[in-house]
């Protein structure tokens, strides 16, 4: 927009890629994390396996602990995330926030991976909506699992 007033009330541009966490003038691919290595002209590149393969594998170390039907669920729910990434549904946003998710859910750090999970579903809801309650899940059954290695 030609003229648009630093409102805070007012929905930040969602054309721009992830809105930033803190100030408005920090870049969206800084996201206050190390971990964000990939610069924006890679974001495409993220593969659907590197994201998918790890949370398998954190449902597969659920299993011995979580009733079936939850895991059914996230599963369910995995596969239809799975089935969007290979239909071109996810923007590079998405696949490169959820690349992130996943780094920190290997790394056990809950509450960034929790943070990131939220911030998916307040900025690209119609695009994450079907799948991300299964990520949720995920994340706080993988975080209740008694082995701390």
């Amino acid at each position: 927009p030609p003229s648009a007033p630093a409102d805070p009330a007012a929905p930040p541009p969602r054309a721009l890629g992830p809105p930033p966490q803190g100030s408005v003038g920090a870049s969206p691919r800084a996201e206050g994390r190390p971990s964000a290595a990939c610069p924006e002209q890679e974001e495409c590149s993220v593969s659907a396996d590197t994201v998918l393969a790890p949370l398998r594998a954190a449902l597969d170390a659920c299993r011995a602990t979580v009733q079936k039907q939850v895991c059914n669920d996230i599963g369910r729910r995995l596969t239809v995330l799975e089935d969007a990434w290979a239909q071109g549904k996810l923007s590079a946003p998405v696949r490169k926030r959820m690349s992130l998710l996943v780094q920190e859910l290997q790394q056990q750090h809950w509450d960034a991976a929790d943070e990131i999970h939220r911030s998916l579903m307040v900025d690209h809801v119609n695009e994450v909506s079907q799948w991300m309650v299964g990520v949720k899940r995920l994340i706080a059954e993988t975080r209740d699992l008694p082995t701390r290695e």
